[in-house]
């Protein structure tokens, strides 16, 4: 059985802040499109060099999500597919939930 996997990688530079995006065997590009759309916008706010990668499990529906940030920060999650946990709103809420506290 030949098993494809897809890599997207993504790299986004807004003056003090950069995101890389990187993501293997999450299924439908355009579901793909959607979720670097929305983890750009919840660490546009965010100074400094961002990386997310999202890697999905050939065993179960599962994907590991890891977010590493300035300062040594790093957060990794499993979401689960059959809690929804791949929609694009969701990831964005879990990221929001995970990252530290913005400085106002």
């Amino acid at each position: 059985m030949d098993v494809k996997w897809f890599t997207l990688a993504a790299l986004y530079n807004m003056g003090d802040m950069a995101v890389t995006i990187e993501m293997q065997n999450t299924g439908d590009p355009r579901a793909r499109g959607e979720i670097v759309v929305v983890i750009e916008h919840v660490l546009s706010d965010r100074p400094g060099e961002w990386r997310v990668s999202l890697v999905g499990s050939r065993a179960n529906e599962d994907w590991e999500m890891k977010v590493e940030g300035p300062n040594g920060f790093e957060r990794s999650y499993t979401l689960m597919g059959s809690a929804g946990e791949h929609e694009p709103v969701a990831i964005g809420k879990l990221l929001v939930k995970l990252l530290p506290a913005s400085r106002s």
